[in-house]
C-alpha cells in the first residue's frame, strides 16, 4: 500500500486552516502532519516534521508566506520542500514573488476542495500545478514586473520546436491545448516539456513561465 502524502496547513485564519484540514484528513491517500497560523512556525514544523507538502498562504504574521516558501523551497536551499501556495489571488499582490520564491504552484482559496486535493496530489509527485486560466491572470497583472533579464532573450539551447512549445506554455495553454495546437500528441507535448526544463535546468513549468518572460521570449 503506497503510503499517504503527508501535508503540513499553514494559514493565519483559523476556520479556513481548520476547513482545510478536514477535507485533506478525509482523503484515504492523505493525512494532516500539522497545522500552524504563521510562517515561521510553518518553516519550524516543515523542517521538523519533513512533510510531502505544504499548503501555504501568503498574507500571515511574523513571516509572511514568500519569505517561508524562499526558506523551505529556495533555489539555495538543498533539499526543499514542496509548497503549494493558496491564496485570495484577486487581493494578493504577491503570487509572482511567491513562484520565484520557490513555490509549486497556487491555487485560489475559493476553489471546488476537488481542486485543492488535485493540485495537492500533482505537488507531491514533483510536478507543478499552474492552472492554465490562473496562468493567463497572473501574465496579464504582472507583466510589466516581469522585467527581460539582462541580456535579453536567450533560448539558443532549445530547438525551435521546443522554443514553441515554451513560448505557448507561457501564454498559460495546457498540454492538451498545446497538442490541438502544434497537432501532436499530448506524450509528446510532455516529452518537449520534460526536455525544456532540462536543457534550461528549470524545476517545473511554473519555473519555465517565469523563465520565458524574464528572457523576454514572451511579451
Amino acid at each position: 500500500m503506497t503510503a499517504p502524502v503527508r501535508v503540513l496547513v499553514c494559514d493565519d485564519q483559523e476556520l479556513i486552516r481548520a476547513g482545510f484540514a478536514t477535507i485533506i484528513d478525509a482523503q484515504p491517500d492523505m493525512e494532516i502532519v500539522g497545522e500552524c497560523g504563521d510562517g515561521r512556525a510553518a518553516v519550524d514544523l516543515a523542517l521538523r516534521l519533513r512533510p510531502d507538502v505544504v499548503v501555504m498562504d501568503i498574507r500571515m504574521p511574523v513571516l509572511d508566506g514568500i519569505e517561508a516558501t524562499r526558506l523551505l523551497a529556495g533555489a539555495r536551499v538543498p533539499v526543499p520542500v514542496k509548497v503549494l501556495v493558496v491564496t485570495t489571488f484577486n487581493l494578493d499582490e504577491y503570487v509572482y514573488e511567491a513562484l520565484r520564491a520557490g513555490a509549486s504552484g497556487f491555487l485560489l482559496k475559493d476553489a471546488p476542495p476537488a481542486q485543492l486535493l488535485h493540485g495537492i496530489r500533482t505537488v507531491a509527485t514533483g510536478a507543478a500545478l499552474l492552472a492554465p486560466e490562473v496562468t493567463r491572470q497572473l501574465v496579464g497583472r504582472y507583466a510589466a514586473r516581469i522585467r527581460p533579464a539582462e541580456g535579453g532573450p536567450h533560448g539558443g539551447a532549445l530547438t525551435p520546436r521546443e522554443l514553441e512549445v515554451l513560448r505557448l506554455m507561457a501564454e498559460g495553454l495546457s498540454n492538451s491545448e498545446i497538442a490541438a495546437a502544434l497537432v501532436i500528441s499530448q506524450e509528446t507535448v510532455k516529452t518537449y516539456v520534460s526536455r525544456i526544463l532540462t536543457k534550461l535546468d528549470l524545476r517545473d513549468r511554473v519555473q519555465a513561465v517565469v523563465y520565458a518572460y524574464r528572457r523576454g521570449l514572451v511579451t
